[in-house]
């Protein structure tokens, strides 16, 4: 039994909907993007500080109140937060870490069956690599941390049916 198959090319039309090619990359603008950032580096500490104390604070009402999920929602919102800002602040491992927690947090469902010491971990975690300046991500001690806390998180959603 012989089958043809055959072949259907589909105009690509998002070049017509988008424009035409990108302009010239203007060198003098990334230039003066990077001089602000470097500028703005100076600062990155004490808000990289700030978010952390955020998270610090919703802890402390975790303990306070319990687990709940308008407290669970927040610890997750500002995991998400350091997730995206650690690397901008110079701490990648700091967003590999704030990503672990966010995995087991990810979902209102899992939220609630966050274990509390696991949590707590990852927030200890966090607090470290500032403490001791963990930039590299390639740095022991943060590799060990970084390693062992993503496979507790992937140990408790494997029992709790949501691996993901």
């Amino acid at each position: 039994m012989s089958e043809k198959a055959q072949i259907i090319q589909v105009p690509n039309t998002l070049r017509a909907k988008v424009g035409g090619r990108l302009g010239a990359i203007d060198k003098e603008a990334i230039a003066k993007a990077e001089a602000a950032l470097a500028d703005l580096s100076s600062q990155f500490g004490d808000w990289l500080l700030e978010e952390i104390k955020k998270l610090e604070d919703v802890q402390a009402q975790i303990k306070a109140e319990g687990l709940n999920a308008a407290n669970s929602d927040q610890l997750f919102y500002r995991a998400h937060d350091l997730k995206g800002l650690g690397t901008t602040y110079g701490y990648p491992l700091i967003s590999r870490m704030a990503g672990s927690l966010c995995k087991m947090l990810d979902e209102p469902e899992k939220r609630l069956q966050a274990p509390r010491m696991l949590v707590e971990a990852h927030l200890d975690a966090i607090r470290a690599i500032v403490r001791d300046q963990i930039k590299d991500e390639g740095h022991p001690v943060g590799k060990i941390l970084s390693e062992t806390l993503e496979a507790r998180v992937k140990e408790h959603l494997g029992k709790i049916g949501m691996d993901s």
